[in-house]
Order: structure tokens, then sequence, then C-alpha cells
């Protein structure tokens, strides 16, 4: 094989899966041309066929699924062709996979060292002590701090970000002439993620190895990927090298797809985002012709519904390819869809106050063989000072572990507060748990949660599940009072009333974070705490439920907490944010102030590692090193000290930072002088041409 031939071709690829109801075609025509120490990203919404397309190059296709047309060619052959024997071979040792769990590819009862020595051992008949040796040396490649350490350990004694890397590391043993990854980083913190993606592109580089990455994160594929596949409901609908579909896209769905994403310069009031209208088809019932005509705005009879549609070259570019029959027709420049701008809504009063709250759990190590030693303090939360205002959008950023979802648990009466105070209007909440809390207080806070496939109840209807809210705190009592009530919060989470009868099993994950947004305004709150409530959903959706969000907020002037990681949406959606790590708040301000400099170190290590979907903006390089502090043992003076880019020994690591403020109550808790701070180079900027223009 030499440098010309592709590591893998897919061509004319179909792939069904066999069920009670018959086969159903969940992929139709997929072409995929792979060249060594290329990346090539496929995108697209849940259900749209591209974890299949991994599983069906890794032959992983189950009991049920079959590839039923074209063919898939590794190094020139056809894999359908070859015995299980030799697909056994070529997995693992000439194509990897990191999935997207990594403690689902990690045995828990073996040790790492063990489970990574396997790989050469099986494939390659080396001695286990060549092979122990390998893998710290590849563990050590993937930035692992003391890997001797790490391989002596169980999967669960590591953080998540690094059993992610563990993973990565075993797929790369026996250095694969293909790696795929199929959504690496969604479960991890952003400045993981960073880690990860400057670690897949080294790789890349080092090792030739060429990849697919498979993502619904758009910005991520503009930083690790060479060309991109957008697919939808089973077919690919675009494809093309990175920058000609990010600058010049030509199928309504991609556009689409984009139109749903918070890039810089979004703005909730002024540009508002639009998410796609309707579902994706369910594959036993596609339309006629275009899988995406009943959706799409530029949809015309007679044209997008006659027969099966074809990739077309687009004119100059013959590697850009596009499934529409009018993708010539439309001007890319105006005729896209445009969210109706609308006046910001003032906030109005203090709603919520914060005033020193702390909240330290004891770890009692007495009668633990394992935790000798006096009782350790784990420091949840330290000393939280901020407000809410009504009407307004709080945003609560950090990695995982800095003390988020313990605030919210505090505020919502699961915790107790261990000093400070909690003030909801002239009821303080620090001290009072919910089982104590009357009815009104506990209508005014409710809460949307991050997975609403764990917060409804399956044997319930819909309807039935908003009902009880409605009744439990008074809002009304009589059946047809109560059932009016259900039908106007499903019209305006804009779903169909007759979605009142159906269960949970009947919805898709969009539709029952609906429920849930549904559910939390039906006892008519003044505080809404969202946690993470997008995260779990396509860009599409996710737009959808954002805008939802706020149209809800407008209507009822309720403040929301929106706790998040993703500081793409918290740009778009909050008002003013509050930066925490490990515990306190490093930085709060307007919107505006935090992503502008001066920065507190961690928000600029935050802002940079947030991958951004536009070809227009550059960003400083910044990559967090190091792990986050255990709580029970965080470092004296300032908490980010041990991996702080501008550490001060002697100062940083001993005292405790003074709290700078700025104008417009811009607060960072840092000991750089203002005046250093002031000079902060901005994190996100426009491209040296763009900005010339």
């Amino acid at each position: 094989m030499n440098d010309q031939t592709p590591v893998l071709e897919c061509r004319n690829l179909c792939i069904s899966y066999y069920t009670r109801a018959g086969e159903i075609p969940a992929v139709v025509d997929f072409n995929l041309k792979l060249m060594p120490g290329e990346a090539h990203g496929i995108v697209g919404e849940s259900g749209c066929g591209k974890s299949t397309v991994a599983l069906a190059i890794m032959q992983y296709m189950g009991k049920n699924g079959a590839i039923v047309g074209g063919e898939i060619l590794f190094e020139g052959r056809d894999m359908r062709t070859m015995s299980a024997e030799e697909l056994r071979h070529i997995r693992g040792s000439k194509i990897a996979m990191v999935y997207q769990e990594p403690m689902a590819s990690l045995n828990p009862s073996m040790l790492i060292g063990e489970q990574l020595a396997e790989v050469p051992i099986y494939h390659e008949g080396i001695s286990q002590d060549a092979a122990m040796a390998r893998a710290a040396e590849m563990l050590a490649k993937v930035r692992l701090p003391d890997p001797e350490r790490i391989l002596k350990a169980y999967p669960h004694q590591i953080s998540g970000g690094q059993q992610q890397r563990v993973v990565i590391a075993m797929a790369l043993l026996s250095n694969p002439r293909l790696l795929l990854l199929d959504e690496p980083t969604t479960a991890l913190d952003v400045t993981v993620e960073a880690g990860i993606v400057d670690l897949i592109n080294e790789i890349s580089d080092e090792f030739g190895t060429s990849m697919i990455y498979i993502s619904h994160n758009l910005g991520l594929i503009l930083e690790t990927c060479d060309r991109l596949t957008v697919m939808y409901s089973g077919e690919a609908v675009e494809v093309g090298d990175i920058h000609d579909v990010f600058d010049e896209m030509r199928h309504p769905y991609t556009r689409g797809l984009f139109g749903s994403i918070p890039l810089p310069g979004a703005d909730k009031n002024a540009q508002p985002l639009v998410a796609i209208p309707g579902q994706l088809p369910l594959p036993h019932e596609r339309p006629e012709g275009c899988n995406f005509g009943p959706r799409c705005s530029f949809f015309r009879d007679g044209t997008c519904d006659v027969g099966k549609l074809k990739m077309h070259s687009v004119p100059g570019d013959d590697d850009h390819k596009v499934r529409c029959e009018r993708f010539q027709e439309i001007d890319w420049d105006r005729d896209l869809p445009k969210g109706e701008a609308r006046d910001p809504v003032p906030a109005g009063n203090i709603v919520l106050s914060v005033e020193e709250m702390t909240k330290h759990y004891t770890i009692d190590s007495s009668g633990l063989a394992f935790l000798s030693g006096p009782p350790r303090t784990v420091k949840a939360n330290e000393k939280l000072t901020f407000t809410a205002r009504e009407a307004e959008t709080v945003a609560i950023v950090g990695e995982s572990g800095c003390g988020k979802s313990t605030f919210a648990k505090v505020l919502m009466g699961l915790e107790d507060a261990t000093d400070g105070k909690i003030m909801l209007g002239d009821v303080e909440l620090g001290d009072l748990p919910v089982d104590r809390r009357d009815r009104e207080t506990i209508s005014k806070l409710q809460m949307v949660f991050q997975n609403p496939f764990d917060t409804l109840n399956p044997s319930h209807t819909i309807g039935g599940q908003i009902g009880r809210v409605i009744r439990k705190f008074g809002v009304a009592k009589g059946d047809d009072e109560v059932n009016e009530i259900i039908y106007r919060l499903l019209d305006t989470v804009k779903l169909p009333r007759d979605f009142a009868k159906r269960k949970p099993r009947q919805l898709s994950g969009g539709q029952k974070q609906r429920v849930g947004i549904a559910r939390a305004f039906a006892g008519n709150p003044k505080v809404v705490i969202a946690d993470e409530p997008v995260s779990a959903l396509d860009v599409s959706v996710q737009a959808a439920v954002t805008e939802l969000l706020m149209d809800i907020q407008r209507d009822n002037r309720t403040t929301m907490l929106f706790i998040s990681h993703d500081l793409s949406v918290v740009r778009y959606l909050a008002d003013r944010i509050v930066v925490m790590y490990l515990g306190q708040i490093m930085e709060q301000g307007t919107t505006d102030e935090i992503f502008a400099p001066p920065y507190h170190p961690y928000t600029e290590a935050l802002l940079a590692a947030v991958p951004i979907a536009d070809t227009r903006i550059e960003k400083r390089n910044i990559v967090l090193k190091g792990e986050i502090p255990s709580p029970a043992n965080p470092p004296k003076g300032c908490p980010f000290s041990t991996r702080c880019a501008y550490m001060m020994p002697g100062v940083c690591d001993r005292d405790v930072p003074p709290l700078r403020t700025f104008a417009s109550d811009h607060k960072i808790l840092c000991h750089l002088e203002i005046a250093e701070l002031e000079q902060m180079e901005p994190v996100i900027r426009p491209r040296a041409a763009e900005a010339a223009e």
C-alpha cells in the first residue's frame, strides 16, 4: 500500500437494522475517502447515522444490523470479505476506537497497566515487561502525570479526564492506521476537552494516524479536522474541505445547524438564534425526495420531493458536494433565517441575595482502615457572595467539582449551609431544609435538570405530572382549570396539546426537556435554577430550548440561575456571570466584562478552552496543566495557584488573594495588581484579515 491509497474508503454504503417492524434503513448511500494522516469530521443531530457508520467500519453491527449495499475498503481491501479472525487482528492494531464514555471501555476490576499491556501482548506477542514499559511510555505521551502510579491504579481511582486519556493511550498502543473518535470529549470539562483536542492534534502529527472524528460540536471539528461530512437522517447532505463547508456552506440543513450555534456575534436580544423547525424523521417515515424537505424553508413541490436526490458538485470546487436540488438558486447572503430582534428586559429589584455562604462537609475517618487520621473538612463552598435580580439571568460557571451543584443543593434545601445567608426576599434559606419550607417558598424556587430522562416518572402521563405541580402549589384545584393551565403550558413550550396524554417514553430528548421546563414553571416560580439544561441536547434543539427559557422569562419576569460549563451558551444567555473554582468565586461581573480583559487567570483559561465554530475568530492558546486539587486538601493561599501561569511563588501559594474591584461591580479575586490585570490581551478576537476589513 502506498500513500496514494486511501486508508479507508466507503463507497455507496447502505446499512440497515432488522426489527419486528421489518427492515429499518439507518444509513443510505454514504461515501467517504480518508487519506493517510487526514482527519475527517462527521456531524449531525442524534439519530442521523454518525455512530452507525463508525460501528460499521469496526464491523460491530450486532445481530440485527447489516451492511446491505456498497463497500468499506480498508487499505484497499473490502472488509466484508475478511474472516472473523482477520477482523479480530485488525481491531486494536490497525483500527482503534475511542468511545464517548471512558468507563464503558475500561474493566473496573483490572488494573490500568494490565488492561493497556493486553493490547501489544495480543497483537504483537511481546513480553509482559516490554508491554508494561510501552504502556508507561504511551501514558507519558498522552500527558498523564506519574505514569507508574496510574499503571497500578484501578479506573475508579482516576478522574474522568484521566480515564479518557488512558482510553486514547490504549487505542494508540499498536500505532493504528485509523483512529475512530465517537464524541470523545462530550462528558468532559472544557479545560480537559481543550487538552484532549491538543493531544489528538499532536498524535496525528507524530504518528501520521488517520482519524474520523464524530461529534455534534462544530467548534471541535473546526479545531481538529481537514474535511467534513454533514449528515441528516441517514444521508450525507454536504461534504467538503473544512473551510469550504464553514465559509461557503450550500445546504439549508448545514446553514440551519450554524444558525443554532451561539457564535461570539450572537445576541439574545439583537440577533437571537433560530432553531430548525420540526423534528428529525424516523427512518421508516422518511419523506419522498429530500429528507430535510419538511423542515426546509426553500422546499419546492415537484423539485425537492421527486425521486432519490443525488450529490452535486459545487461549481468551481469538485471536492465540495451537496445533496440539494436548489442550492444554486438560493441567495446565501440574503435568504437566511434571522431571529426577530427584541428590546432587552430591564432587571428589577434583588430577588436572591447570597452573603458569605459557606458549605463544609466533615469526613469522619474513624473506623475506616483506608482513611486514618483525624476528621477532614471538605470546603465545597467558601464565602460565596452575589445577587440576582428580577428577570435577570445569572450564570454560574466552572469545572466539575468547583461547587456549582453543591450551591444549588443548599439553595433547594437539600443541604444546609454551614455559615452565611441565602435570602429569597425576606426568607432565609441557608438553614431551612426542604422539609421545613412552606408551600409558597418551595413554589418560588424550581429546578430544570440536566437529564430529562431521569426526572420524569415513566408510568405517569405528561399532563398528570404537570397537573400534580399545579395542584400541589395551589395554583388551581378544579379539573377543568388545571387542564386549561396544562394546555397553556404545553402551548408555551411549543408542544402539541395531545402530548398531555402521552407517557415520557413516547417523547424525544428535546421534548422531554420542554416538559421539564413546563413543570418547573407550573408553580409560578420567582427563581428557576437551570442545571446544565441543554448540554444533553442537539444544537438545533438547544437553540429552541434556550429561546423558550428566554420567552418564559420575559413573560413571567422570572430570575434564572443558569449552571453550566458551556461558555458559548452562557455568553449568549446570561446577563451576569459568576466564575467558580474549588468552591470559591474567582470573578463576577456582567457578561461583557467577563468576556473582555481584565480576566482572572482562571477565566482566561476557561475562555481559551471553548471551541468556536467560526473561521473569522482566533483564540489565544492556553491549556491548563494538572488536575483540580482535592477540596479536602486545597492549596494554601489562592486555590488556583497550582495551575496558574501567573503564579508568584511565596505570594500566591501562601496568602489569600485580595478582591480587586473594577467598574460596574466587576470583581476579581487575584494577587495581580489592577494595572497588570488591565494589560491582559483579549483571548477571543477577530482574525487579522477580518479585523483589517
